[in-house]
């Protein structure tokens, strides 16, 4: 071998071994770059793609939290959730297991009564877990549902179990309730304020998956999360007396033909506490998309388009769920007066004895001279009182006292009881009042704004705002913040926090309190008191009346009112009534006095024996109290005649026995005293039957003349017969002219005292 083939030879082992070294080197390299990855991959980030893997392939399930209980104060369930059933389909499951969506489709529609188009729509989201198909489905239908599914062994169809918002009473305070979406949410009233506490916290399945969605047998892949259940509250509303606000309310706008509807509320005047609330008309709670049939008439008399029509639904659809106790202002007129009297009481500026001349107006400053304040009664009331005064309602009286109490006080004593300020309570949607600036009051060459607002005119301010303020009033001057829940409890029933009455402030003292509560008990039980028409016997009941006319709205149309406290001389409850619009074709004057009034009485009549307010009658009472008769059967006839008379009652005896065998009216049953009853000796009672007679305008003597002559009995409501008035009549009778009745049956007729000499209007 030459010398040059050796060397080269060695030259092409040499790079050959240093090739080799090069690439052993580069896969060491490599190999340890990947292991480092591997290592990443594998530990650093096990957890990380191990979540997204699994994420990747879970199928999840809600689990619906139960919505929590709403109590009334006695611990009556106003809301509730049942447990019902959702029914929903999963397109990703029918295509993987090859399930015919037509098929399902057919007999889901036929069993749930879904149209079968919308239910086909929901296949087109091929890559959709989750189309509902039928939301909270009573039990009865989701096991028709359930046999459907198990005979043809679909996959793809679903149940699982949801809940349901019930309310018992459903049209009960509807308006402060409020209501539930389609999500369990709230979206009025309390549901909606305190949602927080009642809707809980859903929980969920979650279970591992294939690539194409089916379950994995043996992966053991599955977390549950319970649901948390939501609190439960607990209302300061009374049922009962919720229900007599509401029946008087819906009582009094057919009597008085209202047409804008009435509100009302009852407070708990030391401490704050809501009672009742209502805005009338209400609306059913558990079919809350549902206009009444009246609304949906008016609505199809306007001939609108398909597209004007589902407007004006959805907008008279929000305007039924207004609770306009709280959402809307008016101007209170003559029931402000309490807060002007209040206000110079405490100043020392008004006195019970002072004498105030009405004329009938009066001159104030920033206004012409062809321009008074006119009172109500144009006369005017001559000299009087300033307890008379009250009792008159007088317009000129109250401007007198402003102008004497002065701007600045009088502005400064608006705000102190509150009427500025929203109150702040425990409800979404309250307004805040209208009132002029300061300086439109304290400039010393115009006091119109302040004359005008001395007897409730020229601002605006809620029902709310008025109770709450003249509550304060009541209970020794401290205001108190209105509050509707009581309570929120845990799951296991336990008590969550506790709400407790809340002083804003003092504004007046206590002996002015009690000053202007005896002043305004004379509104209501003195033969000229504007507010005589609030009388119930047994209770001393302070108060005052309210008329105003609209502003901005055509003449003669008003709002009436009437707020009342009692008892008087130790103030439990206050009571605001407001008729929006009643029509002056009723018969009775368009005025608090004659219409807000006694629908105040009756809730007073039924509400305060209630609570607990035991009754304490005078002599004036005796010609209008309600006696309850005793159960006669077992007496002898002598002692049933005995008893009766001893009651004020004349009796027939039917019948030779000497045992009471039947009475009419029965036992237990309330009738006004002086009427003829029969008791049966032996002998059962015959049945027949009569027409109803008109005693409507009637007065009361008239009246159960008529009623007694037609076998039927009397229980008196309203106005007090202690002055034997002559403008005192039947203004509604409890069952209508002409009907078919049976003999004996008890006739409630309502008196007012129709004197339109001392029942206060508006100011023109």
């Amino acid at each position: 071998m030459d010398e040059g083939k050796s060397r080269t030879l060695k030259l092409n082992r040499s790079t050959i071994g240093r090739t080799r070294v090069l690439m052993i080197v580069c896969g060491i390299v490599a190999f340890i770059v990947l292991l480092a990855q591997l290592y990443k991959v594998m530990i650093i980030d096990h957890d990380r793609y191990q979540s997204e893997a699994v994420e990747q392939q879970v199928r999840e399930t809600t689990i619906t939290a139960a919505r929590g209980t709403i109590f009334d104060t006695n611990m009556k369930m106003l809301a509730v959730s049942a447990s019902v059933d959702t029914v929903y389909i999963s397109p990703v499951e029918m295509r993987s297991y090859n399930e015919d969506p037509e098929f399902i489709a057919l007999n889901l529609s036929n069993i749930l009564g879904v149209d079968y188009n919308k239910i086909m729509s929901k296949w087109e989201n091929t890559n959709s877990w989750y189309e509902v198909v039928a939301r909270k489905i009573d039990r009865d239908l989701s096991e028709k549902v359930l046999e459907f599914k198990n005979t043809y062994n679909l996959a793809s169809l679903h149940i699982i179990e949801d809940t349901k918002r019930y309310y018992p009473y459903s049209t009960l305070a509807a308006h402060t309730l409020g209501f539930v979406g389609a999500e369990n949410t709230g979206l009025e009233g309390i549901e909606t304020y305190y949602d927080k506490y009642l809707s809980g916290v859903n929980g969920r399945i979650v279970r591992a998956t294939t690539s194409e969605g089916l379950d994995l047998l043996y992966s053991g892949y599955e977390n549950y999360y319970d649901a948390k259940d939501g609190h439960s509250i607990v209302l300061t509303i009374d049922t009962t007396a919720q229900f007599y606000l509401e029946k008087y309310l819906e009582q009094a706008i057919v009597d008085y033909d209202v047409k804008n509807g009435a509100m009302g509320i009852i407070m708990d005047v030391n401490t704050g506490a809501v009672i009742g609330m209502s805005t009338m008309p209400d609306y059913d709670l558990n079919d809350y998309l549902n206009l009444s049939d009246k609304t949906k008439a008016e609505l199809d008399a306007l001939n609108l388009s398909q597209e004007e029509y589902n407007k004006a639904y959805a907008n008279a659809l929000e305007a039924s769920w207004r609770n306009r106790v709280i959402s809307d202002t008016y101007e209170p007129g003559s029931t402000f007066k309490i807060i002007t009297l209040a206000s110079a009481v405490e100043e020392g500026v008004a006195h019970e004895n002072d004498i105030i001349n009405c004329t009938g107006n009066i001159m104030v400053k920033g206004r012409g001279a062809d321009d008074p304040v006119n009172c109500w009664k144009r006369e005017g009331h001559g000299p009087q009182t300033l307890v008379e005064a009250a009792q008159h309602s007088c317009n000129v009286a109250f401007v007198s006292i402003a102008l004497k109490l002065g701007a600045d006080k009088f502005y400064d004593y608006i705000q102190s009881f509150g009427l500025m300020d929203k109150t702040g309570i425990d409800l979404y949607g309250e307004s805040s009042s209208i009132w002029w600036a300061k300086s439109d009051y304290t400039d010393p060459y115009d006091y119109s704004s302040l004359a005008a607002s001395a007897f409730g005119q020229t601002f605006n301010i809620t029902p709310l705002q008025l109770i709450t303020a003249v509550s304060a009033v009541a209970n020794g001057g401290r205001l108190m913040q209105p509050y509707i829940v009581s309570k929120i409890l845990n799951e296991d029933g336990s008590v969550a926090q506790t709400r407790e009455p809340t002083l804003i402030r003092q504004v007046i003292s206590e002996e002015t309190s009690a000053r202007v509560n005896a002043i305004l008990e004379t509104v209501v039980s003195a033969k000229g008191g504007t507010g005589k028409n609030a009388y119930v016997a047994g209770y001393r009941i302070a108060g005052k009346t309210g008329t105003s006319e609209k502003i901005g709205q055509v003449s003669d149309d008003y709002v009436v009112s009437f707020i009342g406290y009692a008892p008087a001389d130790d103030p439990k409850i206050a009571v605001i009534v407001l008729l929006d619009s009643p029509s002056p074709d009723s018969g009775f004057a368009v005025s608090g006095g004659a219409m807000a009034a006694p629908v105040v009485a009756n809730i007073m009549s039924d509400v305060l024996p209630h609570l607990g307010v035991e009754p304490i009658y005078s002599d004036d009472d005796a010609n209008t109290i309600n006696i309850k008769l005793p159960n006669l059967s077992g007496y002898t006839r002598d002692d049933a005649v005995d008893t009766l008379r001893a009651l004020g009652f004349d009796v027939t005896v039917i019948g030779n026995g000497d045992i009471i065998t039947d009475q009419v009216p029965g036992a237990n049953v309330q009738i006004a005293s002086g009427q003829k009853l029969t008791v049966y000796a032996g002998e059962s009672k015959t049945e027949t039957t009569t027409q109803m007679p008109n005693v409507f305008g009637m007065s009361y003597a008239q009246a159960k003349a008529t009623l007694n002559a037609a076998g039927l009995y009397v229980r008196v409501a309203g106005a007090t017969l202690r002055n034997n008035a002559p403008t005192i009549a039947v203004s509604r009778q409890s069952v209508a002219a002409g009907a078919s009745v049976l003999v004996g049956m008890v006739v409630e007729i309502t008196l007012v005292d129709n004197d339109s000499s001392v029942l206060e209007g508006a100011l023109d």
